[in-house]
């Protein structure tokens, strides 16, 4: 199934629902993410909760957005990843770099909290 991105905005926290798989036929997470930091958009919450399927692309994808992100003083966290998403990113130690949340108002105070130090 192909990724479907639905954008919210929460305050100044634009809060993606992701669906789908985030895998290396899909690039519309990178080119949305790329033209809200063009924007000046410096919070994100990404919510992984229909996210079923995540390759090395993918995960090539969220690493590359997350050090874009971080270049222009910005933070984004994860929301609800499937236990087999988590696992993935516990696999490959990834819980160490991105902030992975269970509730979305938690996803987003961090993101604005953080992104404004």
């Amino acid at each position: 199934m192909a990724l479907v991105i639905k954008q919210r905005n929460v305050s100044d926290v634009a809060v993606l629902d992701l669906s789908g798989r985030l895998w290396i036929l899909d690039l519309p997470l990178r080119d949305l993410m790329n033209g809200l930091l063009s924007e000046g958009r410096r919070r994100f919450v990404l919510n992984l909760a229909g996210v079923d399927y995540i390759d090395s692309s993918g995960l090539g994808q969220l690493v590359s957005i997350w050090g874009s992100v971080r270049n222009r003083k910005g933070l984004m966290t994860l929301l609800s990843p499937s236990k087999r998403v988590l696992r993935l990113f516990e696999i490959t130690r990834l819980t160490s770099v991105f902030e992975i949340c269970d509730q979305e108002t938690d996803a987003i105070e961090k993101a604005a909290r953080k992104a404004s130090v």
